[in-house]
């Protein structure tokens, strides 16, 4: 056998191996796309959700509504000047 059947025989295998490689690395990187576009996709579904629970969360502790509800549920009422203490701390 002479030199170049030689190193036709010896590279043949080595370009199978290296275009095997290029297939599974291209798999491999199409999948890794595939998952950071749906964590990209997740992550803006709880940006959505967190602005909205932050909105519900100002609408149900807005000052007027607990008021509101002192007022009618707890039946509370704004003490008058002689109703009111001070507590003096040393």
């Amino acid at each position: 056998m002479d030199l170049s059947t030689r190193i036709v025989v010896l590279l043949v295998p080595l370009v199978v191996l290296s275009a095997i490689t290029v297939v599974y690395v291209k798999y491999i990187s199409r999948v890794k796309f595939s998952e950071l576009q749906q964590t990209v996709r997740d992550q803006d579904a709880l940006e959505i959700e967190w602005s909205r629970l932050q909105l519900e969360q100002n609408t149900w502790s807005s000052s007027g509504r607990v008021e509101n509800i002192a007022r009618k549920k707890l039946g509370l009422v704004v003490p008058k000047a002689n109703q009111t203490f001070y507590i003096k701390v040393k």
